[in-house]
């Protein structure tokens, strides 16, 4: 990434840490929310990024665009840092919420000791649905996000080393569960005490066990989650056809049925 892309994230976090009020001192614990995308983490991160001591650190585009290459703890918190020191947010507790951070959360929790990481767990179905009006995974998609990432079918680095091939050939919807599947599976096996799991469809009633998670303030937490609305919880019912259910399940059946969504 240049320069001017580190600049770029830093003016962007330093306009939410000026809301914030930026303090005195180097503060370590930062949060990381992860999950796969259109799970809620935006929400979450925005909401935790709200609370007295917190800034939203949004999705770092360098953070963010350095992820495929499994950088070491050490280089993630090379960047993390720089842009904490541009956006004058050293003393706030920086909350950090892109979503592939799921795969190298081990490593990111390793740079950062005292840090704290929230899963935003949602029904895969419903994921699937919300990706593929996204479209970023659907065949015949081109271009690329702010990091530079592609769009499209092409295989992502998290898709398993063996099935590369394959991962291009499957139908869209079958592509979204995959990634449902794999986002979730590297966030549990990186689980620990260090991990919070809070369900998407269960969020407006999390903030008591979000606020003791992080120590954070419980009247803040609640008016933050309190805005939680959302409408198309079960949107899978009536927005997935029958053979697109049938690739959802070839794909992820086993870790739905695991984690009670089935």
């Amino acid at each position: 990434m240049s320069v001017l892309d580190y600049c770029t994230a830093g003016v962007r976090v330093a306009e939410r840490a000026l809301v914030q009020r930026p303090r005195l001192g180097h503060e370590e614990r930062l949060v990381f929310v992860v999950g796969c995308p259109r799970s809620g983490t935006t929400f979450l991160g925005r909401a935790i990024g709200g609370l007295p001591g917190f800034v939203d650190l949004g999705e770092v585009t360098p953070w963010k665009a350095a992820l495929p290459e499994e950088p070491s703890s050490a280089e993630l918190r090379r960047i993390l840092e720089r842009i904490r020191r541009l956006g004058l947010a050293w003393g706030l507790r920086g909350v950090e919420q892109t979503p592939e951070t799921a795969h190298v959360l081990g490593a990111a929790l390793e740079a950062y000791p005292e840090a704290l990481a929230v899963h935003a767990l949602r029904d895969g179905r419903d994921v699937v649905c919300s990706l593929l009006e996204r479209g970023w995974l659907n065949a015949g998609r081109d271009g690329h996000d702010d990091a530079g990432l592609t769009y499209g079918p092409e295989p992502r680095f998290w898709v398993e080393p063996e099935r590369q091939e394959e991962f291009a050939q499957v139908s869209d919807a079958r592509r979204c569960a995959w990634a449902w599947r794999r986002y979730v599976e590297a966030v549990r096996a990186a689980s620990g005490e260090r991990v919070l799991e809070v369900r998407y469809e269960q969020l407006a009633g999390e903030a008591d066990r979000l606020a003791d998670f992080l120590g954070a303030n419980v009247t803040s937490t609640h008016r933050a989650l309190d805005r939680f609305r959302d409408s198309s919880i079960g949107r899978w019912q009536k927005d997935l056809a029958r053979e697109q259910l049938a690739d959802v399940e070839a794909e992820a059946g086993d870790l739905l049925r695991a984690l009670g969504y089935t």
